[in-house]
């Protein structure tokens, strides 16, 4: 599903006003749901778990930031194991938890988002958080980075980065369906320990200053683009698609490398592509005499397209990006001071705690 516009304007449109004041009954019951469930106690595991969730509904950048976060922790010799729902894949829905396996699972088995994951470091997908959690254990994760899950309480954890998006912040304010808050935001906050902004704007620098104003501390960053790849990019014609959360970030990323987008397609997160629909975006490009490109999210479920499409027409490729924190160093010492603090506290005692 496709994220409503009225979401993520401060003062939307009289028909956005209508909207949301229509669907309030229904945020005030949803709400009611997820206040008893995030009041719930889950289990603890033995090794320290962080997670990198956010506020809304829709892409903020929670996978490039888990992504930097598990680089960040091989670096200072933990062996970090990546945790995911894994949403539109096959593998979670049995109710087991399952090792991603990146040359032998698709997109359709492991997710979108997982196989990204894999690319740097091991990764469970499952529906259930605290037996993904064990899985990862029993293959010898010292710790676990949960992508998402911050309004989740199946899994005690140790460390919360809640990711905000700098150009829409947390939209108009209101709770799921009137709005993208996905739980109150005093709520989220208590269980919040620091926030990232990523990305410019009025809407971003509002919401951080309400995580700061919180008690929590606020870092800046942004995607970057890969620099071989905007190269690339630099003067040429594109035809680009997206089936991310917000598309519009990737193809506002991919004008400032200097691409001249000639034809733009919008598709709704976690998007299942057809070989139809991406033959139909090679004819395009060719007649247009254009890149085809998307994000890398994207291409992952291309891979079994690939041999199929017509060599001769434009292939589709990736911009890949990667997140450039201001603070980095700050950001660094703050995580690993949170691990060290909880193995000082000596809470890892047993395999599970309930």
């Amino acid at each position: 599903m496709r994220a409503p516009d009225f979401w993520w304007s401060a003062q939307p449109s009289l028909f956005g006003r209508l909207m949301s004041a229509l669907l309030s009954p229904f945020s005030a019951l949803y709400g009611r749901a997820v206040v008893r469930r995030m009041a719930q106690t889950g289990s603890r595991v033995s090794a320290p778990v962080i997670c990198v969730g956010n506020f809304v509904a829709g892409g903020a950048g929670k996978t490039p930031t888990a992504l930097a976060l598990a680089k960040w922790l091989k670096r200072a010799g933990e062996t970090p194991y990546f945790l995911s729902r894994g949403y539109g894949g096959a593998l979670s829905a049995d109710g087991g938890a399952h090792l991603v396996a990146r040359h032998r699972h698709c997109a359709a088995e492991a997710g979108d988002e997982p196989l990204l994951l894999a690319r740097v470091a091991n990764t469970v997908v499952a529906r259930d958080r605290p037996t993904g959690a064990m899985l990862a254990l029993a293959g010898g994760a010292s710790m676990i980075v949960m992508d998402d899950g911050l309004q989740n309480p199946s899994l005690r954890r140790d460390f919360t980065l809640a990711v905000i998006d700098g150009a829409v912040g947390f939209g108009n304010g209101r709770l799921l369906p009137a709005g993208p808050l996905r739980a109150p935001l005093d709520l989220q906050l208590k269980h919040t320990d620091a926030g990232l902004v990523i990305g410019e704007g009025t809407a971003g620098e509002k919401a951080g200053k309400l995580v700061a104003e919180a008690g929590k501390p606020v870092f800046h960053g942004r995607l970057a683009p890969d620099a071989n790849a905007a190269l690339r990019m630099l003067g040429s014609k594109v035809v680009a698609f997206a089936g991310i959360g917000r598309p519009q970030k990737f193809f506002d990323s991919l004008e400032a490398c200097g691409a001249r987008l000639v034809a733009r397609h919008a598709f709704p997160d976690h998007h299942p592509y057809r070989l139809a629909e991406i033959a139909a975006l090679q004819r395009q490009a060719e007649a247009l005499d254009a890149l085809l490109v998307t994000t890398e999210k994207d291409m992952v479920k291309l891979s079994a397209f690939l041999p199929l499409l017509r060599p001769k027409l434009p292939l589709p490729e990736a911009l890949p990006v990667v997140l450039v924190v201001d603070e980095a160093e700050a950001l660094r010492q703050l995580l690993l001071s949170a691990l060290a603090q909880c193995r000082a506290a000596g809470r890892f005692t047993g395999q599970v705690e309930l």
